[in-house]
């Protein structure tokens, strides 16, 4: 049987990593610690980066004057929808060079809201996380209570 072949994409994603495995009485957010999850912010801002950088690419090269208003209607969206999409992935490398920011700082992997740790396996999962799931949930309930 052959072993399956990476794609591209998997590859050079950001979350395809090593779980951080804690040694027995390890101090939390050390610097071994650090270091991994600057490795996992730094890969994803690049591939975001990444993706910026074709996006323009691929918006010079399919610009195009169509005559036909459908067709012009329809290239207008496709671009307006990518530009949307942009505009959130801006927003996310601006919010994974504020984590780095913390992580420079020493003060990656607490919560802001009441100083406890995050935990290691929430950041993996959500590496730009500032808050501990507590204090997440009752943010999130107080959103719906807010309608």
């Amino acid at each position: 049987m052959a072993a399956k072949k990476k794609s591209q994409r998997e590859v050079t994603d950001p979350f395809d990593f090593e779980p951080y495995k804690e040694k027995k009485g390890e101090e939390y957010m050390n610097e071994k610690q650090e270091a991994h999850f600057r490795a996992i912010l730094e890969a994803w801002k690049k591939e975001l980066m990444e993706e910026v950088d074709r996006t323009v690419h691929h918006m010079k090269d399919e610009a195009a004057n169509f005559p036909d208003p459908n067709d012009r209607a329809t290239q207008e969206s496709e671009f307006s929808l990518e530009l949307r999409t942009r505009d959130r992935e801006r927003k996310l490398i601006k919010k994974i060079e504020d984590t780095l920011n913390l992580i420079d700082s020493h003060d990656y992997g607490y919560c802001e809201a009441c100083g406890v740790e995050i935990g290691i396996r929430r950041l993996e999962a959500r590496p730009t996380a500032t808050q501990c799931i507590d204090c997440k949930t009752l943010d999130e309930i107080r959103e719906k209570q807010m309608g």
